[in-house]
């Protein structure tokens, strides 16, 4: 790499030699064309250098610190698995500016750079990507009432069934109720073929979708089976003892006062 150093704002300098034990790794750590690295220098206004398997970070010690808290975040996740691109590095930068998150699972001391929150479930291990998760993980555990509000495709539904699933798991509950408004999309789908559940079923499929994405398929069906997962439309709530269970209700927006 030789880029110009990048103007530090007001402040003590610092710099900070990190030393990486998979070189063949930095690969996917810098991007192509060194992007991740460009992009870092641009948000954080530090000056990154490279040489082997040791990246040199200079400019402030708050800018500094930044910049090794989100390399090292892109290696942990570059070790499990993930892809890194510019977005990721946003997010993480994102993340390395939010204050410590007293969050679902807390990262053991030394914890080879897991994230400090996170949800454990059968499939997978879902960790959030925007601080707004973030904030959101941490208030499932903390609130027993949570609105969620926030565009189409930002994990709201996903991120709570989630941590449903784990807490059903852990057995802090007995059950799990998922239920949303039977409406359709724009497009009028007329009478369908079936029983109760098959004629809801097509309007509750996202609930399903993400149900199957955190346990294992058989697993779902003996859990519905037992009645410890129930998915049902709002309609069929009304007058409902809800003891020692956790209700996710989808699309709330479209329900009637």
């Amino acid at each position: 790499m030789s880029r110009k150093p990048v103007p530090a704002q007001s402040g003590e300098r610092s710099r900070v030699e990190l030393l990486f034990d998979k070189p063949q790794a930095l690969s996917r750590l810098f991007g192509q064309y060194d992007q991740n690295l460009v992009a870092l220098e641009n948000r954080l206004g530090v000056y990154i250098t490279a040489r082997g398997n040791k990246i040199g970070l200079e400019g402030t010690a708050e800018q500094v610190a930044m910049a090794r808290d989100v390399l090292h975040d892109l290696y942990a996740r570059i070790q499990r698995g993930e892809d890194v691109d510019t977005g990721l590095v946003d997010a993480s930068i994102a993340m390395a500016a939010e204050p410590t998150l007293t969050g679902i699972i807390r990262a053991d001391a030394g914890g080879g750079g897991a994230p400090p929150i996170m949800i454990r479930t059968r499939k997978k291990t879902i960790v959030p990507r925007t601080p707004a998760q973030a904030h959101y993980m941490r208030e499932l555990v903390n609130n027993d009432i949570i609105f969620a509000l926030g565009p189409a495709g930002t994990g709201k539904t996903y991120i709570a069934v989630a941590q449903a699933v784990q807490q059903l798991i852990t057995g802090s509950i007995q059950r799990l109720i998922l239920s949303r408004p039977a409406v359709e999309a724009g497009e009028k789908l007329g009478f369908l073929p079936g029983d109760m559940k098959e004629k809801v079923d097509p309007y509750l499929r996202p609930l399903y979708d993400a149900l199957n994405d955190c346990l294992p398929a058989e697993q779902v069906e003996r859990r519905i089976a037992s009645g410890e997962i129930e998915i049902a439309p709002i309609a069929f709530m009304r007058g409902r003892t809800l003891a020692d269970a956790f209700i996710i209700l989808d699309e709330a927006q479209n329900t009637t006062p």
